[in-house]
């Protein structure tokens, strides 16, 4: 869900075989690439710790520094996902916020049921 001024725009889809992690992180990406104007600043506000907690705490950066290795050397899921995420991450100024999820917040409570209305238009 985009929200800009007085305008929102929501966008819902889904795939096959996928694990909610790809999910958070595709949804971050195609709200990201709706965006126009580069020279806005954006707040991407997420329920997903997966999401919030890799681009606050900077692991992504570790992970360039290692060939996309984790700690313990083993390849970083969903590689292709965060490198087109850091990608868009350098074409624009965002901020990331942690929601609580299913806490009453309402975008991430709309999110959510956009969520599950992709999975149902599978």
């Amino acid at each position: 869900m985009l929200i800009y001024q007085d305008k929102t725009k929501e966008l819902s889809g889904g795939e096959q075989n996928t694990t909610n992690q790809r999910m958070e992180l595709t949804s971050c990406i195609k709200a990201l690439e709706q965006i126009k104007i580069a020279s806005l600043p954006i707040e991407v506000h997420s329920d997903s710790a997966y999401l919030v907690n890799c681009i606050q705490q900077g692991w992504y950066k570790q992970w360039q520094r290692n060939g996309w290795k984790n700690s313990k050397k083993q390849p970083i899921e969903n590689k292709d996902l965060w490198q087109r995420l850091i990608e868009l991450m350098l074409k624009y100024k965002i901020t990331f916020h942690k929601v609580e999820g299913h806490k009453g917040v309402h975008f991430n409570e709309r999110a959510d049921y956009l969520a599950r209305k992709g999975i149902d238009d599978l």
